[in-house]
């Protein structure tokens, strides 16, 4: 019985940390520019706490072109940002 225990609180953990792992921070930020054409965004955005970066403004890769159309000069968005080939990626927007 101590064996099934010990299994399922192993499982249950390493779940936990998996889930940990992928689950994104979203960071508050400002549009300041879209750059349609090459894909690109620049953002006065608060600390990327994911990418150890403070506060600033900065631009980024947008690779997919439904959250490009999301993204509007003015608006006040939140959106996670990653290193994707060495380069910094919005990945998600809401």
């Amino acid at each position: 019985m101590k064996l099934i225990i010990k299994v399922t609180l192993a499982s249950a953990l390493s779940l936990a940390t998996a889930y940990g792992a992928l689950a994104a921070e979203f960071t508050k930020g400002t549009v300041k520019k879209v750059d349609t054409k090459a894909k690109k965004v620049t953002l006065i955005h608060e600390e990327l706490k994911d990418l150890d970066m403070p506060a600033m403004t900065m631009v980024f890769r947008v690779q997919d072109d439904a959250l490009l159309e999301k993204l509007t000069e003015g608006a006040t968005v939140e959106f996670v940002a990653e290193r994707v080939n060495g380069k910094l990626t919005v990945t998600q927007v809401k």
